[in-house]
């Protein structure tokens, strides 16, 4: 296994130490719950999609996010650029496919994006990334009628096809690379019902992404985190309000102890 409690835990601190910038161009729904997540964690979030502008962000950017939740004209034409240039100097590249599969025209710019550049880490539900790889996945606008599971295949043609790492977050999360799957069991099933949870993960796979070349160490870090936080965030809420307010202050308090005595990590 190539992610242990304490290399997370070097993560963690590398990126509180270092508040990389995350430059996101993401969608309305979550802007404001994305960024402050990247507060709590350490990282720094630049919430920049005009065209005219991403060129600048890319060049002093760690790592970006590329989220098709709201899409229009103005952010695809931000999106292909940001992902140019970050291709172009090396910036690792974290793309969520969010409702992929719902409409013809969020299909048309997932493979235009897809195409331009392969991400680096490509992370969505499993209905989601199934209809990515191509297959005749069901969705529900945004949500999974998936299992996470039922997307293994479909994460590793994925892989095979572009070269990234592909995460499929679930009730259980797999995390696929070339040659090893990476499983967490961590999680709430409150934080199904707060928006922008999985949006959430992509941001914070971004700041590990940031701070670790090993990318697909990366996400399982990111996975790990995210799980927990939600797990320690929920045993503090009442319901999905509280859990949003306590999911950032967990994060943000988050110890070394936590991850260790927290983590469910296997492998297939």
């Amino acid at each position: 296994m190539t992610a242990t409690p304490q290399s997370i835990w070097n993560d963690i601190e590398q990126i509180r130490l270092q508040s990389p910038l995350v430059q996101s161009i993401t969608n309305f729904v979550v802007m404001n719950n994305t960024a402050n997540a990247l507060l709590a964690l350490g990282a720094s979030p630049a919430m920049v999609h005009a065209e005219e502008e991403v060129d600048d962000f890319i060049a002093i950017a760690s790592a970006l996010v590329i989220n098709i939740g709201t899409l229009d004209q103005n952010f695809v034409a931000g999106m292909k650029r940001a992902m140019r240039k970050a291709h172009e100097l090396g910036k690792p590249v974290v793309f969520d496919p969010v409702g992929v599969g719902a409409t013809k025209y969020r299909n048309e710019v997932s493979r235009e994006l897809m195409a331009l550049a392969a991400p680096t880490i490509i992370r969505g539900n499993a209905s989601e990334i199934m209809a990515l790889a191509g297959l005749n996945a069901q969705t529900k606008g945004v949500d999974s009628v998936h299992g996470s599971s039922a997307a293994l295949d479909s994460a590793r043609q994925l892989n095979a096809d572009f070269g990234s790492i592909v995460v499929v977050s679930g009730a259980e999360d797999y995390i696929v690379g070339a040659d090893q799957v990476a499983t967490i069991g961590n999680g709430h099933a409150m934080m199904t019902k707060v928006t922008g949870m999985g949006c959430t993960a992509t941001a914070l796979t971004a700041a590990f992404a940031a701070v670790n070349t090993n990318y697909f160490q990366a996400a399982v870090h990111s996975m790990a985190v995210m799980g927990i936080t939600g797990e320690l965030a929920a045993q503090r809420s009442l319901g999905p309000g509280s859990l949003q307010l306590n999911f950032l202050d967990t994060l943000y308090q988050l110890t070394q102890q936590d991850v260790s005595a927290n983590l469910k990590l296997g492998q297939l």
